[in-house]
């Protein structure tokens, strides 16, 4: 049986001769197979192709987001060694307040959860993390000094306050400017010249200089009588009371409220004086004491 032939005529565009080619049913197949398989090679290189390009540039922004990442971790680190640094200092601050108020106590510390502890904090499935990132560790030991320090804060804090209050109803300055002409213990009267037991201290000074309330206080009386003149007499906290006597004038009412430095009247020699000056009391629970040691000023 003959075989069948494809044939190809090729036509130059001069005037050459024909060309012929003839091929064979057998070896068009051939072709078709060699150009098919080429093709399926051309199209799988082209999706490789294209797919390396994608995975070239998700691998290119991984990277890059790597090296943020990085940058950001180091960012953060130094935050925390900073912030590190700075607890430690308020840790020291916190201290020093400490001794300051007179609460320096390892027992009282320990309560308060100064110093360093535990700082698993109850996270022992984490001890594996924790141990691969020494960050973790800083930042629980940060976070627990930090809670310790607000505690030994809201301590002092309310430490101080009770104390600026007492302090401010204690008797610490002088009622006026002058000199101490009498002072507290027993004496000659200068009017009789018996031996009589002087409850206060005299400041004797210019008659009209003000005459200042020592303390924060209220006003419970102002009165006159034959001895003192014209005495007012402040009640402060703690059980304090002051005594101002031979006033020549009132410039405060009973239950107003005075500060330490308010002017509550002005010097003079009512009563029993020889002078002008200010009889000076300073009573601890109605029992007087000596003005002196309050004084905190020359």
């Amino acid at each position: 049986m003959p075989k069948k032939f494809i044939s190809m005529i090729i036509v130059p565009h001069n005037r050459g001769k024909f060309k012929t080619i003839s091929l064979s049913k057998k070896s068009l197949k051939v072709l078709g197979g060699v150009v098919a398989f080429l093709f399926i090679i051309l199209v799988v290189f082209l999706v490789d192709y294209f797919t390396m390009s994608v995975t070239r540039q998700k691998y290119k922004d991984i990277i890059k987001e790597n090296m943020e990442q990085k940058k950001t971790l180091t960012q953060y680190q130094d935050s925390i060694n900073q912030l590190k640094t700075t607890i430690e200092q308020f840790e020291n601050y916190a201290k020093k307040l400490n001794i300051m108020a007179g609460l320096k106590s390892p027992d009282v510390l320990k309560e308060l959860g100064i110093g360093r502890g535990n700082t698993n904090n109850g996270l022992i499935g984490e001890t594996a993390f924790a141990q691969k990132n020494p960050s973790f560790v800083h930042l629980s030991d940060i976070s627990q000094k930090a809670d310790g320090i607000e505690k030994n804060l809201s301590t002092l804090v309310q430490f101080f306050e009770v104390q600026s209050l007492k302090l401010a109803g204690t008797p610490t300055v002088k009622p006026t400017a002058g000199w101490v002409t009498s002072a507290f213990g027993w004496r000659n009267d200068p009017f009789t010249g018996k031996r009589t037991f002087h409850y206060g201290i005299d400041i004797a000074t210019h008659y009209g200089n003000p005459v200042l309330s020592t303390a924060d206080g209220v006003v419970v009386r102002r009165k006159k009588d034959k001895i003192g003149g014209n005495t007012i007499l402040i009640s402060h906290k703690g059980g304090y009371t002051t005594v101002y006597c031979h006033l020549s004038k009132f410039l405060v009412r009973p239950g107003q409220r005075v500060k330490r430095g308010d002017i509550i009247g002005e010097v003079g020699k009512t009563g029993k004086a020889l002078g002008p000056h200010v009889h000076y009391e300073v009573r601890v629970n109605g029992k007087p004491v000596n003005p002196y040691y309050y004084l905190l000023e020359e």
